[in-house]
C-alpha cells in the first residue's frame, strides 16, 4: 500500500497530478479541491494517497489533507459508490459542506453535483450521517459555514454560471467560495467570472 508520496509536481490539470518522485513519474486521480490546494508546478509537494488495484488495472488517488482521504475513505464504503464518483463529489462541493449536507441529510444539495443521482446522494445521507457524527472533520467550522450564504443566490449564480459555460462542479465550488449571506447572485457571478478572467 502506498500511503504517501513526497516529489516535484510535474503536471497538474482537471483531475489529473503527475508528480515526480526520485525520477519516475506517478500519476494521480484528484479532486477539485485538492487541486487548488496543492503548490505549483516545479514546487515540492507530499500527497497522500489511496491505490486502487482491480483486474482491469491499477489507478492511484491522491489528497492534499488527512480530512479530504478520510472522507473518500467513508465515500467509498457506500453502496454504489466507486473511487472516480467518491472524487467526482470532491470535487463539486467544499468538505465542510459536503459533511453539513450528509448530517443534515441534505440529498437535494448532494444531487446537484454532476454525475451523482438523487437515490446515490440519498444513499450517502443514509449510509454516513452516523458516521460523520464523530468524524475528524470540524464541524463547527462546518455548521457556520453552511449559515453563512443565501442559498437562493447561490443557485440562481450555479445556473449563470453553467449557462455561461462554466462547468457544473467547477461552478459550483467557484460560487460557493464567494457567497456570504448577503451577496446577491449579480455579485457572486461577477467575483466569479472576475477569478476566472472573463
Amino acid at each position: 500500500m502506498i500511503a504517501f508520496l513526497v516529489g516535484t509536481i510535474e503536471e497538474k490539470t482537471e483531475n489529473l497530478l503527475v508528480v515526480d518522485v526520485n525520477g519516475v513519474g506517478y500519476e494521480l486521480c484528484i479532486s477539485n479541491n485538492t487541486l487548488c490546494a496543492l503548490p505549483m508546478e516545479g514546487e515540492t509537494a507530499k500527497i497522500l494517497t489511496y491505490l486502487q488495484v482491480k483486474e482491469d488495472g491499477i489507478a492511484l488517488y491522491g489528497f492534499a489533507t488527512a480530512e479530504e482521504k478520510a472522507m473518500f475513505m467513508k465515500l467509498i464504503t457506500v453502496s454504489g459508490v466507486g473511487p472516480k464518483m467518491a472524487i467526482t463529489i470532491l470535487s463539486g462541493i467544499k468538505l465542510s459542506d459536503l459533511v453539513v449536507a450528509i448530517i443534515n441529510e441534505d440529498a437535494n444539495l448532494l444531487s446537484k453535483i454532476k454525475g451523482l443521482g438523487k437515490k446515490t446522494a440519498e444513499r450517502i445521507c443514509l449510509e454516513l450521517k452516523d458516521k460523520l457524527s464523530t468524524t475528524s472533520i470540524s464541524l463547527g467550522e462546518a455548521s457556520t459555514l453552511a449559515e453563512t450564504y443565501n442559498e437562493s443566490a447561490l443557485n440562481d449564480a450555479v445556473e449563470t454560471l453553467i449557462a455561461l459555460g462554466v462547468n457544473k462542479n467547477e461552478a459550483y465550488r467557484l460560487a460557493r467560495s464567494k457567497a456570504t449571506a448577503e451577496t446577491t447572485a449579480e455579485e457572486i457571478i461577477l467575483k466569479v467570472l472576475k477569478e476566472l478572467g472573463r
